[in-house]
């Protein structure tokens, strides 16, 4: 995603914005809670967390200002990947060298060290889609949340659906678009991600 591709998606659809516009404080109200959530999880510590978020996002923005990123999300959980583990290792670090006692502290930084080593963008965003996704198919109504099932899950065609459970065509049509909808309202935080993970 370049920074004009930024706009837009702050901003809707358009035409010549400039690229100027796009404030840190709507890169942060937009990027703060879902990257300070992911860090938190991270280093245990909220003021730390606090911290670690703002730098990067503070970079990110004077970063922005004279580059193109070709895909701000990815981009964004890298830096923030890379800054926690900075943090992490640092706080190793002082562990090793504090005092034997703390092996239990020092195991669990290991443990979370090797955690964020691992961790992808895409995992992660689509382990929280997909439990999203099964919250909300599972509070719709039974028979709408049948023919998602058959249709999303079973891959059914609507055709088939309709005979299967004695509805009209127009009748599948008509639960899927509400299901749909249902799924973009709860969904709509993720839908960047959903593109780029799929």
């Amino acid at each position: 995603m370049v920074v004009r591709d930024l706009c837009v998606e702050i901003f809707g659809k358009v035409e010549n914005v400039a690229l100027a516009t796009v404030s840190f404080d709507q890169i942060y109200k937009q990027y703060y809670k879902r990257s300070f959530l992911f860090v938190k999880s991270y280093v245990h510590d909220g003021v730390v967390a606090e911290d670690i978020t703002s730098e990067t996002l503070a970079r990110l923005w004077m970063y922005m200002k004279n580059n193109e990123i070709d895909n701000l999300k990815s981009f964004l959980f890298t830096s923030l990947r890379n800054a926690t583990l900075d943090h992490l290792k640092k706080e190793r670090m002082k562990q090793q060298t504090e005092a034997p006692l703390q092996d239990q502290v020092g195991e669990e930084i290991e443990l979370r060290i090797s955690m964020l080593n691992v961790s992808s963008y895409s995992s992660i965003f689509s382990t929280e889609i997909s439990e999203i996704f099964q919250r909300t198919l599972e509070q719709m109504p039974a028979k709408r949340r049948r023919i998602m099932e058959l249709s999303r899950l079973e891959l059914k065609s609507n055709k088939e659906i309709a005979d299967e459970m004695g509805l009209k065509i127009k009748g599948v049509d008509y639960h899927i678009y509400m299901a749909l909808k249902t799924l973009k309202d709860a969904l709509r935080d993720y839908l960047v991600s959903i593109f780029f993970i799929g």
